[in-house]
């Protein structure tokens, strides 16, 4: 095989069109395992696929990329480094984005590499190329680019070069190309910043983090939603969380909810302010951040009772993160009647409203429901009764009627919320005292997709994993339950058929 490539190599050079010979030695290349291809290119040289890069015909460029994308599988970081680099800066400028890709794809191994990231280092022109692809039109160019960058930060020497050279002068340059560019840059920032406390360390030293901070009160509210994204995923690391509240950011972002009341476009923005305290309370304490910054909850109450869906949804989806941990639980209870309120708003979504929101309520239902048996105390279990039977007048009765509706998504958000309440006692017990319920739960023609299937199945399973489902269910029911647990989600029982010679 190793002749037949270098045959292809001799005619492609050798012709003015090499479209076929491009095309025969692609079929050559894919039709080589890479194990064997390994030995076949180790000492080749590609250098005339890499020239026919430089081409108007996107034909002839898509093939190249497509050969070269499989002989570099069979080269090493040492060898791409040692006779392709100039080739990959050369790659780094092209117009076409898949030239882009595949370059920066392979500057990203060099990178990852010990040999090879010195080299890299050594050679600024490369990186420099990689951080003018952030501002390529293409997204696909861009998020590689910026991929390769935070590799490149996994190394102190990697972080001195990006931020303690003139590459840094390099970056702030092109983050002023516009808008959407510099929104890039801080992306990456971002996620160098999240790597550990170090790299956050270079980067708010150079000056990035500060400036991405001072969006959030900028004039522009379009750039205030985009930077509220960017700090709610710097604040996912602990070390994050711990510079942001040395910047005074908590406070910062609860006056802004605040004052978004006299702000004419402040629903641009809000729900972001809203979403970072919601992520901010689940990862520290619920507790903690909904008493330090009492606002917070206040106006996840507020949205949850608007007449504005985008600001029903962010709610719906709060209330469910804030109620799927106990602590949580505990923190909307101490609201009394004010969360009564929005637990009867959310329940006549749930029923009545637009398809979307009727998801995300059953969605906010089940989390707000769920509690895992070790911490099934008799308080929680008090609690999420009661939450429960605040929904309707029959409960029950609801969450059945709105699993029956041919709409797959509702039904298996109706069984969430059985599937909450059937790992309690409490809840097992209203099964066993609803007429026809266990019969319901036991009928495989309710449910039609593999997603109502499996969500009948997961219900069974936690009726069944229970420790109190033998004894409140009784032992009949539960051994009908284990039945459909051994035969399976899609099981289907045999029906015989009887032919009666003569009939129609």
């Amino acid at each position: 095989m190793a002749a037949t490539i270098d045959s292809i190599l001799g005619e492609i050079a050798a012709v003015e069109d090499p479209i076929e010979e491009l095309r025969a030695l692609k079929t050559a290349l894919l039709s080589t395992p890479v194990s064997a291809l390994r030995d076949s290119v180790s000492g080749q040289r590609f250098d005339v696929i890499f020239s026919l890069l430089n081409s108007d015909q996107r034909e002839q460029v898509e093939l190249c990329v497509d050969i070269l994308e499989r002989i570099v599988l069979a080269l090493s970081p040492e060898q791409l480094a040692q006779n392709y680099r100039a080739a990959l800066h050369a790659g780094l400028n092209h117009p076409h984005e898949k030239v882009k890709i595949l370059a920066l794809t392979q500057v990203s191994r060099m990178v990852a590499h010990q040999v090879t990231l010195t080299q890299i280092l050594n050679n600024p022109d490369i990186l420099e190329a990689v951080i003018h692809c952030i501002a390529a039109e293409k997204l696909s160019v861009e998020k590689q680019a910026i991929q390769c960058l935070c590799k490149l930060s996994h190394s102190k020497s990697g972080l001195d070069k990006l931020f303690q050279s003139d590459l840094l002068s390099v970056m702030k340059k092109v983050m002023g190309t516009n808008d959407s560019v510099r929104y890039r840059f801080y992306e990456l920032v971002v996620e160098i910043s999240s790597i550990s406390p170090i790299s956050l360390g270079y980067c708010a030293n150079s000056g990035l983090i500060s400036k991405l901070l001072s969006e959030l009160t900028g004039d522009d509210i379009l750039i205030r939603a985009t930077a509220i994204e960017m700090v709610t995923t710097l604040a996912q690391s602990q070390h994050g969380r711990q510079y942001l509240a040395q910047q005074g950011i908590m406070e910062k972002i609860s006056n802004m909810i605040r004052g978004a009341e006299t702000e004419p476009f402040s629903s641009l923005y809000l729900p972001g302010l809203v979403k970072f305290f919601g992520k901010l309370a689940i990862m520290d304490s619920p507790q903690q951040v909904c008493e330090t910054f009492p606002v917070f909850l206040n106006k996840v109450f507020e949205m949850a009772l608007d007449a504005d869906p985008v600001m029903i949804g962010v709610a719906l989806d709060t209330l469910g993160l804030l109620g799927s941990t106990v602590e949580g639980k505990q923190v909307l209870q101490k609201t009394g009647e004010k969360f009564k309120a929005v637990l009867s708003r959310v329940s006549q979504h749930a029923n009545t409203g637009a398809t979307e929101l009727r998801v995300r309520s059953l969605d906010a239902i089940s989390q707000l429901l769920t509690l895992k048996p070790e911490h099934q105390t008799e308080d929680l279990l008090a609690l999420t009764e009661s939450w429960f039977h605040h929904l309707s007048r029959e409960p029950m009765d609801m969450i059945r009627n709105i699993s029956t509706q041919p709409f797959p998504e509702l039904h298996c958000g109706a069984l969430a919320i059985f599937n909450a309440i059937g790992a309690q006692p409490w809840g097992q017990r209203l099964m066993m005292s609803t007429p026809g319920f266990m019969e319901f739960i036991l009928d495989r023609s309710t449910g039609h997709t593999k997603e109502a299937k499996d969500a009948k199945f997961e219900l069974v399973g936690s009726l069944v994993s229970s420790s109190t489902a033998a004894d409140i269910l009784g032992s009949q029911n539960y051994i009908r339950l284990k039945s459909y647990l051994i035969e399976g989600a899609y099981y289907i029982s045999a029906v015989a058929t009887v032919s009666t010679e003569g009939a129609e």
